[in-house]
């Protein structure tokens, strides 16, 4: 005979066992169905968008006929390259308006002196641009009180050039003249047309002598 006590105890623990089991199910569905531990595989052929870096932007290019502005540097029109323009074998300018070449010149006899005279050889109005030079040797040029008195000037007026006193003025012939002397016993003048006297300082300036400079 089974005791009485022993059917009645085993009946619960299955019921427990059996409700375990049931929420162990559930628990494992609920995580697969949720996709824990699967694999997602890309499709072949569909490799990941790369974005392209962006292209260089060039500046516009410049307006035809137009230069483009030159920096640290201003250019003008009164700017000229170096040059050598000769007077005489000890008298020289560095510097003369663009264009202009020497269009006349000689020696003033006996070894008194030379003269020379630069112009434009073409253009509008290259006749009336002219810069004439003269350097005097001898007893007309003793001292700076006599040279200045053998060119007359109108309205003549101190100045100085290179460090020399000089005369600036208007020229009875017209245009506009410069007068000093360069060292004792040699006296130099320029002249230059009216539309050149804004340049006349400038080319005197330029002046180089071989003795006394």
């Amino acid at each position: 005979m089974r005791p009485e006590g022993g059917t009645g105890g085993q009946a619960p623990r299955a019921m427990l066992a059996f409700l375990a089991l049931g929420v162990t199910v559930s628990i494992i569905y609920g995580l697969f169905s949720s996709g824990f531990g699967r694999l997602h595989r890309t499709p072949v052929g569909a490799p990941p968008p790369v974005q392209a870096p962006p292209a260089p932007t060039r500046p516009a290019p410049a307006a035809p006929g137009r230069a483009g502005p030159v920096r640290g540097r201003t250019v003008t029109a009164a700017m000229a390259a170096p040059r050598i323009a000769v007077v005489a074998h000890d008298f020289w300018l560095t510097y003369l308006p663009a264009g202009f070449d020497r269009a006349d010149g000689g020696v003033i006899e006996p070894d008194q002196g030379a003269w020379a005279r630069f112009a434009p050889d073409r253009g509008s109005g290259a006749r009336d641009r002219f810069v004439e030079v003269r350097v005097e040797h001898g007893a007309a040029a003793a001292d700076w009180a006599t040279y200045q008195r053998r060119t007359p000037l109108r309205t003549p007026r101190d100045t100085t050039i290179r460090g020399r006193p000089a005369l600036v003025g208007r020229h009875p012939g017209g245009g506009l003249m410069i007068v000093w002397l360069e060292r004792t016993g040699t006296g130099a003048w320029i002249r230059v047309s009216e539309s050149l006297s804004e340049e006349l300082l400038r080319v005197a300036a330029s002046v180089k002598a071989s003795v006394g400079d």
